[in-house]
């Protein structure tokens, strides 16, 4: 069995990211969307993505993103794929793919089984489905808000490629993959000191985790 893949998203600063690398983080998540406190600008966005390159697969979050921003955060940043986290249609994740030429995860809020379940409309047209906890009415922002799910409801994914969200940090990160038997993970409010702003012990924590959890599959 291939080591679970691990994402560590909302990174703001050149040693928080060169945290994940030398944790061994597989992808590196850096966030696009005004409203949250990890949001990074453009200027940013060019340094940490000189910084990561070659050194980390590297994902852009936006949100219901137009074209110009997101050619705008593809410029700076050169993200190796896309992550739309808003409420983008299969057919707006398909004209995503088809004009930028970059793979695509689509973050899909869980919160019950039908939510699940709507999630196949994107399984032909999203490169990876990212489950993550189902933001409450009116939040201000859909996602890192450091709350979990029913893992159960995941028991029956079909899609081949995807990620589990939500609420993980390295107390609960094991169990969650024992649960759901999640080829990826990803985190970002559980590796954290203060709400935005990574720890690099954290981080490192939840990788050993992570790893343990691999090495007691072989």
């Amino acid at each position: 069995m291939s080591d679970t893949l691990v994402k560590i998203c909302g990174l703001s600063s050149p040693e928080t990211l060169l945290a994940a690398v030398s944790a061994g983080a597989d992808m590196a998540g850096f966030v696009f969307f005004e409203k949250s406190p990890r949001h990074i600008d453009l200027e940013t966005a060019r340094t940490l993505g000189a910084l990561g390159s070659g050194r980390i697969r590297k994902v852009a979050l936006t949100v219901d993103a137009t074209d110009d921003a997101l050619q705008a955060v593809i410029d700076n940043l050169e993200p190796d794929l896309l992550q739309l986290h808003g409420r983008e249609t299969p057919a707006r994740v398909a004209a995503v793919k088809a004009c930028f030429g970059l793979p695509v995860i689509k973050a899909i809020g869980v919160a019950t089984a039908e939510d699940v379940a709507a999630a196949q409309s994107y399984e032909d047209v999203a490169d990876i489905l990212l489950f993550d906890a189902k933001p409450a009415p009116g939040a201000a922002v859909p996602g890192g808000a450091g709350v979990a799910f029913d893992w159960d409801l995941l028991r029956n994914i079909s899609a081949a490629n995807w990620m589990l969200s939500g609420g993980l940090d390295a107390e609960n990160v094991r169990e969650a993959l024992r649960h759901t038997n999640a080829p990826a993970v990803d985190v970002s409010s559980g590796v954290e000191r203060e709400r935005g702003v990574k720890d690099a012990g954290k981080i490192a924590k939840f990788l050993l985790e992570v790893r343990v959890f691999d090495g007691l599959l072989r």
